[in-house]
């Protein structure tokens, strides 16, 4: 990890008024995205897989409702898994198929039982948020249907007994802590006040901020799910004239929210989290988001030129906030899938029993569905863009 102290005396507010920054991430060098890894799994295999042509992978999660392009994203990565694989296995062409849950906790139960009640899916790839994950996760796990999910964070997910549930990245007890060290240690931030949305994922978050903050913490504010006007929440803010704001939740509300700051002069340094990594949030806050942070349990994909080059040649765009970690669990399934486990109860036991690189980190979960390897990294807008900045974790 690189770290060093950088300065809050121009603030977040000042910093962006003069929108010449040319790549420098205040007194902090940014470190070396990682290499790509030279043993990472290849969805593709050894092309010699044979498989029923039934054979199914499913993504469930947000498509076009809620955050969607965080859930387009993912599922953008499982597709190119999916189409590298039956490329180069004739044998065995792989189906995916797709169910919107919105990211709506009250619409996943039905969803999910009636993915449940497909037989030829063996293994899905969802759900993405915290909240839809905790209202259906007992369906797969009474069903026996593998799901990995590339982006829920909430720890008590893997607290449930549910042993089908395998998580892709690490949680708010690996983000929150490491949110903390880089407010506090890289950023110098003495006063934060910590701002939450009502999704199981932004109280969970801000908990574990709050809990690792100890006294640091000058304020702690609540907004609601499609909240639009901030001024009270801003108005309280100022009245404790923190250093910095951390805000546990998603980009739809985050970027009004973040215009709404800049248009009244707060000047302390914003930090989001993971579900605000993406350019709807940019775009949203317009000026107003050059410099802000992000915190994230996911790393710079900039040096995985293959996927990169990849993805955008199959979808015209550059890969989003989770687009490789969806890419990267799909490959698990594959791989399964192409070792022979073309059933429910046998990509159960591989998933369990997988030790192997990916893209990303490495692959191997303890027995709660935990991965052992969970990086943590911090980005920040420059000009428009959301560029890594380092690793904390």
């Amino acid at each position: 990890m690189l770290a060093a102290a950088a300065s809050l005396a121009l603030g977040a507010c000042a910093a962006r008024d003069d929108g010449s920054s040319d790549g420098d991430t205040g007194d902090q060098p940014q470190a070396d995205a990682p290499a790509q890894p030279a043993d990472a799994a290849n969805p593709r295999g050894d092309g010699n897989a044979v498989c029923d042509p039934s054979t199914t992978i499913a993504y469930a999660g947000t498509i076009n409702g809620e955050n969607a392009a965080l859930g387009q994203n993912i599922l953008n990565g499982v597709k190119l898994a999916v189409e590298q694989h039956n490329e180069a296995n004739e044998q065995c062409q792989v189906q995916v198929a797709e169910f919107e849950t919105e990211g709506v906790p009250d619409k996943a139960p039905g969803i999910v039982t009636q993915m449940a009640n497909t037989p030829d899916i063996i293994g899905v790839v969802g759900l993405p948020f915290s909240g839809e994950s905790k209202a259906a996760g007992n369906i797969f796990h009474e069903a026996g249907l593998v799901a990995v999910t590339p982006s829920a964070t909430n720890p008590d997910l893997s607290s449930n007994g549910w042993k089908t549930f395998f998580r892709g990245v690490g949680t708010d007890t690996d983000q929150g802590p490491a949110a903390a060290k880089f407010l506090t240690e890289n950023l110098g931030a003495q006063n934060v006040c910590l701002v939450q949305d009502d999704s199981e994922y932004g109280v969970g978050l801000a908990n574990s901020v709050k809990q690792a903050l100890g006294d640091s913490v000058a304020c702690q504010e609540e907004v609601k799910s499609k909240q639009k006007e901030f001024s009270a929440v801003i108005n309280k803010i100022k009245s404790e004239s923190p250093d910095a704001i951390y805000y546990a939740g998603y980009y739809r509300e985050a970027a009004p929210f973040v215009q709404q700051l800049y248009d009244q002069g707060v000047d302390a340094t914003f930090v989001g989290p993971d579900g605000i990594k993406d350019a709807e949030f940019v775009k949203g806050a317009g000026e107003a988001a050059n410099n802000t942070y992000i915190t994230c349990p996911c790393v710079p994909e900039d040096q995985f030129t293959d996927f990169i080059d990849a993805y955008k040649a199959a979808f015209g765009k550059d890969p989003g906030t989770y687009s490789t970690e969806g890419y990267d669990v799909t490959t698990v399934l594959l791989k399964g899938i192409d070792a022979g486990n073309t059933d429910r109860a046998a990509m159960l036991d591989f998933v369990s029993n997988y030790d192997s690189q990916g893209l990303t980190k490495k692959f191997t979960w303890d027995d709660k569905g935990d991965l052992t390897e969970t990086p943590v990294w911090t980005y920040k807008v420059e000009n428009g863009k959301i560029v890594r900045n380092v690793e904390i974790k």
